[in-house]
């Protein structure tokens, strides 16, 4: 007469059949593409999946992958050209595959020059200080490139106004944790 009613019904341990899991039948893991991202990147980076709201359907992933391949080839392009910026298409190539190509994603992610700025931007929205000084010398650069080119004043001003308010946007970013550590 120990035994309660509802003790029959309460799971004896945590990992008990009718105890609820996360890999059942929930939201992310009744979609394929969500799976395969999560093993994907669990798999290469060895950090928790990024959240996947949905899986988009077949017209959505072409459409998402074509944006990710477009928004790649001009931050590549950025490389290159002064006043075209790099850090946002690889940042909307990045967000673009995650949610259409995990192979692109994991790439990006991997990538030699793009993995470390994605990896921090992903962990929670982190910018180097390396990135920053980088990014303000090169938007510099552009409105010393447009002074001496003759810009007309109404496009210089414009450009200059876009470019100080992305530098004050990127300068209020805060720096990963194990750069201020290391600083320190």
């Amino acid at each position: 007469m120990t035994a309660k009613p509802s003790d029959s019904n309460t799971p004896s341990s945590p990992d008990s059949a009718s105890a609820p899991s996360l890999t059942g039948k929930d939201q992310t893991a009744q979609c394929p593409l969500a799976v395969h991202l999560a093993h994907t990147h669990a798999d290469t980076t060895g950090s928790p999946p990024p959240i996947q709201r949905g899986c988009p359907s077949i017209i959505g992933r072409v459409l998402l992958y074509l944006l990710a391949i477009t928004s790649l080839g001009m931050g590549i392009l950025g490389v290159f050209v002064p006043g075209l910026p790099t850090t946002v298409f690889i940042l909307i190539a990045a967000w673009a595959a995650a949610r259409s190509s995990p192979k692109l994603h994991a790439w990006l992610l991997q990538h030699k020059l793009f993995g470390p700025i994605l990896r921090n931007w992903e962990a929670g929205g982190f910018v180097s200080a390396k990135a920053k000084r980088a990014a303000t010398l090169t938007m510099l650069a552009s409105v010393l490139i447009m002074l001496l080119a003759g810009v007309p004043t109404w496009a210089l001003l414009f450009a200059s106004t876009c470019m100080a308010c992305v530098a004050i946007y990127l300068w209020r970013r805060p720096e990963p944790p194990t750069e201020k550590n290391t600083a320190a």
